[in-house]
């Protein structure tokens, strides 16, 4: 101890925080560690699960996989051709939900893919159709399809097909539509469907043209790109939208068909930032799914939200899903649009932050704040808080702000129990009453419960 007080004091703090407070009132540097105690009741299936022999190898072979993951853009096809999927079939984003149920974004969503698809002749018949009970309903997930927002998917919309050259996975999403007044946020005014059906008779097809004539498109590589120039996946595609368009405006230009709608879909893609996201999407369900069915595993490899539900899967526990009420994000709103007009979280599109972009990379776009709320030194305190809770960094998507460090990679169940930190997800906001579209985008973090009771299957699961 003689030489203890000899050296500068490094004060380290933990928990309540009247210590590093009257630490700082004199003077002295604190370092705080966001830590809490794990949550109540969970110890033993915490042992359990840590204590499990296979858990380390398999967290290895599966970061592996999902590290080691690519995505190329092979096709451009419509939904009843990639998936089959047959007239008054939906899909919809996050985990399973029956009508009953649904939130205002996704019975929006539905009303105008009923109108899309002919179904009805107006919103109102829709609406009676819609609660006659005679139409299908699937989660995306549930068809290697990711869609963001309510990710309405009916079978005349075209889809992205994106395939995984490492693990040979499959994964499709839908073309994005822009923001404000759109289909995934829940808007099916006759704009909203006129639009889809440009997408579907011109967009589509001509996209189809120019990805065939191009041959594969890598993903992977324009995502890990687009970190470098000051997007992150989620709410920022701007580099990453430019730079597909690209690839792609060749294909388009020699493709014969029409100047002028050419020049609409070159207008259409650039003049939509958030274009990218559809693409940067499957590129992470390939990641995550070739990352499933690993027996032991605590990784997660999914999150997914239906506006009403937050729910996770595991890759340890199969097909199960951890649910529970979604909370609602925080952040700017549109408008004269506050708090009491945004629904609970929605859509397939947290699984960038699965992956380890979006919320885990906002580091990389101190710009984003601008959009979702917050400060820059928010935005790179997100992502550094992630690395608490995860089981490696990309070898793919890195962060020039912090020294080209890799994304925070591979959900752990048990770090998120142990530390009580839930991930980060900076999202769009959906209007809570069906027709309205968006109005703003914040941060949103899952229910806390959902952690613990996939803690509770992966412990029921360990070998007696």
């Amino acid at each position: 101890m003689s030489g203890l007080l000899d050296s500068p004091l490094a004060v380290v703090s933990a928990g309540v925080p009247l210590f590093a407070d009257a630490a700082q009132a004199q003077a002295v540097p604190v370092t705080r560690v966001d830590w809490r105690p794990p949550e109540p009741g969970t110890e033993q299936d915490l042992a359990r699960v840590m204590g499990d022999p296979r858990r380390e190898e398999a967290n290895r072979t599966a970061v592996g996989r999902l590290l080691s993951a690519g995505a190329e853009l092979v096709d451009v096809r419509p939904a009843a051709e990639a998936l089959g999927l047959e007239r008054g079939s939906f899909l919809h984003a996050g985990p399973p939900i029956d009508r009953e149920r649904a939130s205002g974004p996704l019975r929006g969503a539905l009303i105008g893919a009923m109108l899309l698809e002919d179904l009805a002749e107006d919103p109102a018949q829709a609406e009676q159709e819609l609660a006659a009970g005679g139409i299908g309903l699937d989660p995306c997930h549930h068809h290697r399809t990711v869609g963001p927002m309510a990710g309405v998917v009916s079978p005349s919309m075209w889809l992205f097909e994106l395939r995984d050259p490492q693990h040979g996975g499959t994964a499709w999403c839908s073309l994005n539509e822009g923001l404000g007044k759109v289909l995934r946020y829940g808007a099916y005014g006759p704009e909203v469907v006129e639009r889809l059906r440009w997408m579907n008779d011109v967009l589509g097809p001509l996209l189809r043209t120019a990805v065939r004539s191009h041959g594969p498109v890598d993903i992977t590589s324009i995502a890990a790109q687009m970190l470098q120039m000051g997007d992150e996946g989620h709410n920022r595609n701007r580099a990453g939208t430019l730079m597909f368009l690209r690839e792609v405006l060749p294909g388009l230009i020699d493709s014969g068909a029409p100047a002028a709608d050419v020049a609409e879909v070159a207008r259409f893609v650039a003049g939509n930032d958030h274009f990218f996201l559809n693409l940067a999407m499957p590129a992470c369900k390939l990641a995550t799914d070739a990352a499933r069915d690993v027996t032991g595993s605590t990784l997660v490899v999914a999150m997914a939200r239906n506006g009403t539900d937050f729910g996770i899967q595991v890759s340890g526990t199969g097909d199960e899903w951890f649910t529970a009420p979604a909370n609602t994000p925080d952040g700017l709103f549109l408008g004269s649009y506050g708090p009491l007009d945004a629904n609970p979280d929605i859509g397939d599109s947290a699984i960038t932050e699965t992956a380890g972009i979006g919320g885990f990379a906002m580091a990389a776009a101190p710009a984003i704040v601008r959009f979702v709320g917050g400060s820059v030194s928010d935005a790179i305190e997100a992502t550094q808080l992630m690395y608490d809770i995860t089981l490696a960094e990309s070898t793919t998507y890195q962060i020039p702000v912090l020294e080209f460090r890799g994304t925070p990679t591979g959900i752990d169940v048990t770090r998120v129990v142990r530390t009580g930190l839930l991930p980060h997800i900076n999202t769009g906001m959906a209007g809570r009453v069906a027709g309205t579209g968006q109005v703003g985008a914040g941060i949103v973090n899952p229910p806390a419960e959902i952690f613990p009771a996939a803690l509770r299957a992966l412990a029921a699961a360990v070998p007696v």
